[in-house]
């Protein structure tokens, strides 16, 4: 805080407060950010014209349909609508997928209810890994 000195009162130097902000410093970096962007602005833009030809990608074939495991909040092990136990999860995945696919490359959906126990979730994680699937993703609800 500031200090000014008057010579009004009873001593020879008397302090008062003074409450006011000395906004110079703070216009004086406004001015100079602003001068930057100023400059900058122009620099940024693409100021070279090419007609670019349209993007048609040709129509793709149909994706794979995609493998989901379930985990209910008993442990219970769902592949698809297909029932599994944790020991035979590698087995049978690779036969839901089937020879046709390769089965290291597929990418796994998990879907586990909110009340499933940390390591019934961790137990099919590993099971996974083991049997090469590293590709995971997980499910959530969408709350729109």
């Amino acid at each position: 805080m500031a200090a000014k000195l008057s010579s009004s009162g009873g001593g020879r130097y008397q302090e008062t407060q003074n409450a006011e902000i000395n906004v110079t410093p703070f216009v004086d970096v406004m001015l100079v950010l602003l001068i930057i962007f100023m400059v900058a602005a122009p620099m940024a833009a693409v100021t070279v014209k090419v007609a670019l030809p349209p993007a048609v990608a040709p129509p793709g074939t149909n994706p794979p349909k995609p493998i989901y495991i379930s985990i209910q909040p008993n442990g219970g092990l769902f592949i698809q609508d297909f029932r599994t136990d944790l020991p035979s999860l590698g087995d049978d995945l690779r036969t839901q997928l089937g020879a046709v696919r390769n089965p290291t490359k597929e990418r796994i959906f998990i879907r586990a209810d909110k009340d499933t126990l940390y390591g019934d979730f961790m137990g099919v994680m590993n099971m996974l890994q083991d049997n090469g699937f590293y590709s995971v993703a997980l499910v959530g609800e969408d709350n729109n």
